[in-house]
Order: structure tokens, then C-alpha cells, then sequence
């Protein structure tokens, strides 16, 4: 069965993001709603079972970092990646900072 966990750092601070909200869209059309623990990671995706196919997740960056920054150039951030069906652990790192950001498939 394959799992999926991400994990948000302010790369400004050189801290992780806690509280941050985090909207999974599924290829079967629902979302699943969830939040950075105190360590900036994500791995409660309720009961999604993670078939192959196309997902995207959302980070609702803006309040973060207008409150943590004073401003910045994205109210929010979507990665879209595709899971196969080979039973493996996928994790989605999203590095932010006010005017920019970057991620990676990470393990």
C-alpha cells in the first residue's frame, strides 16, 4: 500500500512550518483536509487509501507568512504528482520563504 507524508520549512528561518494547511486532492475527486504538526510534517490523511494516479496538494501558505514575514508574492502553493502502484512510501518537502519555494520527491 503506498503512503504519503510531506514536510514544510521555512527556508528564511531555517525552521519547520507548524499549522500550516494542507488540501489533498485525489484522482477519484475528493479532498482531504489536514495540518503541519509542530514539526512542520504532514502524515494524517484520515482513511485515503493512495491508488495509483494524479494527486495534488495544496499549502495554504499566505497567513503563515504574511504573519511570520510581513508579506509575500504566493497566497498559496500546488504540487501535482503522480503515484504509482508499486506499494511505496512518497514524501512531498515544500521549502517556502516570502518570494519563493521548491520542492523534490524526498524519502
Amino acid at each position: 500500500m503506498n503512503t504519503l507524508s510531506s514536510h514544510v520549512l521555512d527556508t528564511t528561518l531555517g525552521k519547520p512550518v507548524a499549522g500550516l494547511p494542507l488540501t489533498l486532492y485525489t484522482p477519484a475527486g475528493t479532498t482531504v483536509t489536514s495540518v503541519t504538526d509542530a514539526d512542520g510534517r504532514c502524515r494524517d490523511w484520515q482513511d485515503t487509501v493512495f491508488t495509483a494516479g494524479e494527486y495534488r496538494l495544496r499549502f495554504a501558505c499566505e497567513a503563515y507568512l504574511r504573519s511570520t514575514h510581513g508579506e509575500t508574492f504566493y497566497p498559496f502553493i500546488d504540487i501535482s504528482f503522480i503515484l504509482g502502484d508499486q506499494d511505496s512510501h512518497f514524501h512531498v518537502p515544500l521549502l517556502i520563504s516570502p518570494f519563493g519555494f521548491s520542492s523534490y520527491r524526498g524519502s
